[in-house]
């Protein structure tokens, strides 16, 4: 009910705010202005005369006041110049871009910014919600009065729903009191408080969210988390979560988040649970060892201070408790609730999904340096291994240092060059450890073979060092260098050629074609004493291909009229937008040692020609989408294909079908569909199978009902789900789900 209660304050307090704009951009009428003024007031209406002696101004019949930023009418209208108070009666209409106050009559002084509407009833676009009252007041700059209000975000004369009370008082940027706040749906009352403090803030408020709740028979028993959002300052925020887990007991977690403009901000979250589960089968296999694991935690922070545009510290830190962690709670957690592809939201980027799926952490801290040709990284990286029971032989960066020099011409010569230094200390608990240092620059000579083709040879020198520091290394083991070149040439070219269609909107239909070819060659060396953490330096003697068919529609769209400068409308000419509804991409590389390797003793074929990669994009049209990206091995037939297809249509029905394929390990097939069975209910179906072991991952079906400013569906889904004792479980949930516009949803 509290987060129910705070949802309401919501919508009232953004009425007052539209309210406020309201009274205060209403300008004075007189005389003077209308006339004269540097913000013009235009008054049309059917009479209008002046009392001199009482200074009024007085206009009648489909008045009409348009002024910088509004629009008054009314059928009878009163200015006392005097006082500078207008009053408007009869279908009095007041509007401001989208958003509106109407009522019987409408009074306000335009010097001291206050007034009151009767029988009041207001439009706020933004939020699409209507506030009306027997008296709407506004008695200060910043305080008001309603008698009766009555607030929804239902169109319409008989609202689905409403929030209603006797009186509301408030002070924005302050506080607020409604008297018998009350929430109605079709007349009967179904939420009740008699008094209702609110704090009446502009901007973030402090206050309860939307709860989760879930209920699992034999995995988690009853799961309800209650989150309360604290905001603190302007600059800095917090979510504190409390959530009960039936079997396994209560779990706080709490977001910290801070932002002092685009130079430093950041984000902090961490909770703890004293679970209840305890495990004693230890014969399940690698990873679930873990009898006295109790006490389970996680945190995450996300940290950047920008020094300039080309320098800025980064601190990322993901670290669990144990290697079950996101198999205990993957179905609900904030990683998975913050997950994002990009970093377009400064707090929300949490780059992995916090599931079973996930195999490993990485922690790290990063500090850039960049300038118009170079740049310098410092970063130390810390892996949890999240597949062993052991961390310890998991190699760690401590640190690694990168500076890089872009490719750029040397001094006035066609000769470019660009090099990479890295410095790496690796770590880890268990195993070989030591210093690594690699020079890597490069040097190439690209130039035109001809109108059609472009020709880049490369030559790259690698000199590597390093030192180990464990206990193992002796002798010529304790370090050394490799010296390495590569050389490679590439050859590009494009070519291309436009149809004529004239196929409805289709105009024109260019086919480009991109190939490539290119050699790679790298001895082979000796590196039979290197340590294991030393990446490796593999020989290469390697002929590889490529080719792209890019087709792109000219798409000519529909007229539309202009003026000219005779104010004359005609008919404007031809605009065209451009669509790449198909695109194809091809490669694979011959191995020309492996093609002349000696076979002499050895079972195995030959096999010089690596997998065929093939990527296709089809978009012909907005509904219809199709892409794969699979591998193709002519000694085994197809080892990857994976493809992607949606088709949907105008009303939103749509159809998403998604097939996983990796030779000798995963083979699934999702299936989501979404159906417009009327207008006002929606039917969903999700289905995911795991075909290589033959079982089914989830299959919910849901519908949802929908009106303007509602809507209620129902969900039955089943899971299957690896525990902790590596037993299958399946998990069976009904989800009721209520939104109301305005207020958000929350699901049972």
């Amino acid at each position: 009910m509290l987060v129910l209660a705070n949802q309401l304050k919501n919508i009232l307090i953004t009425a007052l705010l539209s309210l406020t704009i309201v009274f205060i951009l209403c300008p004075q009428l007189s005389a003077d202005e209308t006339k004269n003024s540097k913000s013009p007031v235009n008054i049309d209406a059917d009479t209008m005369d002046y009392d001199n002696a009482s200074d009024v101004y007085h206009a009648q019949g489909s008045v009409v006041i348009t002024y910088d930023g509004g629009v008054l009418t009314a059928d009878d209208v009163e200015f006392e110049k005097k006082n500078n108070i207008a009053t408007a009666y009869g279908n009095a209409v007041l509007k401001m871009g989208a958003d509106t106050l109407a009522g019987n009559k409408i009074v306000f002084n335009v010097e001291n910014k206050t007034g009151v509407a009767y029988k009041g009833r207001a439009f706020y676009a933004q939020n699409h919600f209507y506030i009306k009252g027997d008296e709407i007041q506004k008695t200060g700059e910043h305080t008001y009065k309603i008698i009766q209000p009555v607030a929804t975000t239902c169109d319409g004369d008989k609202p689905d729903w409403e929030i209603a009370g006797s009186e509301m008082k408030v002070t924005l940027e302050g506080y607020g009191l409604m008297k018998n706040a009350r929430m109605v749906s079709n007349k009967v009352p179904f939420f009740y408080s008699p008094l209702l403090p609110f704090p009446a803030k502009t901007k973030r408020q402090s206050g309860f969210l939307f709860p989760y709740l879930s209920y699992s028979k034999d995995k988690e028993g009853i799961d309800i988390e209650i989150p309360y959002f604290w905001a603190i300052s302007p600059q800095m925020d917090a979510t504190l979560y409390s959530r009960y887990i039936e079997k396994r007991g209560l779990k706080e977690g709490a977001e910290f988040r801070y932002y002092a403009g685009e130079k430093s901000f950041g984000t902090f979250y961490g909770d703890y649970l004293d679970d209840n589960k305890h495990v004693t089968d230890t014969t399940a296999g690698a990873g679930t060892n873990q009898q006295d694991m109790n006490k389970r935690w996680s945190y995450y922070l996300n940290h950047q201070t920008n020094f300039d545009s080309q320098s800025y510290l980064r601190t990322d830190l993901r670290r669990v408790s144990d290697n079950w962690y996101f198999r205990d709670f993957s179905a609900h957690n904030y990683y998975r609730a913050n997950y994002s592809l990009t970093e377009q939201d400064p707090f929300k980027k949490v780059p992995f999904l916090g599931d079973e799926s996930l195999a490993s952490l990485e922690s790290t801290v990063r500090l850039y340096k960049g300038w118009s040709n170079y740049n310098l990284t410092a970063l130390m990286s810390s892996t949890d291994n999240l597949a062993l029971t052991n961390n310890d032989s998991t190699l760690q960066k401590y640190p690694e240092i990168t500076f890089t020099g872009i490719k750029q011409p040397l001094l006035k010569s066609p000769l470019y060059y660009e090099f990479t230094a890295i410095y790496d200390y690796f770590y880890r608990g268990a195993g070989q450890k030591g210093h690594f240092v690699d020079v890597n620059p490069t040097f190439s000579v690209p130039f035109n073979l001809s109108r059609y083709a472009k020709v880049i040879p490369q030559v790259s020198i690698r000199e590597t060092f390093w030192s180990r520091e464990d206990g193992q290394a002796d002798g010529g083991s304790k370090s050394g260098t490799r010296s390495i070149y590569n050389f490679s040439m590439a050859m590009n070219s494009q070519v291309s050629r436009v149809f004529d269609v004239n196929v409805q909107r289709w105009d024109k239909v260019r086919h480009e074609i991109k190939p490539e070819i290119s050699y790679a060659y790298a001895p082979n060396i000796r590196q039979d004493n290197m340590p294991d953490y030393m990446p490796a330096a593999g020989e290469s003697n390697a002929l590889t291909w490529g080719l792209i068919n890019t087709f792109t529609a000219k798409l000519k769209n529909s007229p539309v009229k202009i003026k000219d400068s005779e104010t004359k409308q005609k008919d404007s000419t031809d605009t065209y937008s451009y669509l790449e509804f198909l695109r194809v991409k091809l490669f694979q590389t011959y191995d020309i040692n492996e093609a002349k390797k000696n076979m002499e003793g050895i079972v195995n074929e030959r096999r010089p020609l690596s997998e065929l990669g093939v990527e296709v994009d089809f978009k012909p049209h907005q509904y219809l989408s199709f892409g794969a990206r699979n591998q193709y091995s002519v000694y085994n037939g197809w080892t990857v294909t994976n493809y992607d297809m949606t088709i949907s249509d105008w009303r939103g029905d749509s159809a998403t079908l998604s097939y996983r394929y990796t030779l000798n390990s995963i083979e699934e097939i999702d299936v989501s569909l979404k159906a417009v069975i009327t207008d006002k209910i929606d039917g969903t179906f999700i289905s995911r199978r795991d075909q290589f072991n033959s079982r089914s991952i989830e299959n919910t079906i849901g519908l949802v009902y929908h009106k303007q400013c509602w809507a209620i569906g129902l969900e039955y889904s089943k899971t299957d789900s690896m525990g902790l004792d590596s037993q299958m479980t399946t998990d069976t949930k009904f989800i009721l789900k209520l939104s109301l516009t305005g207020l958000g949803k929350f699901g049972l």
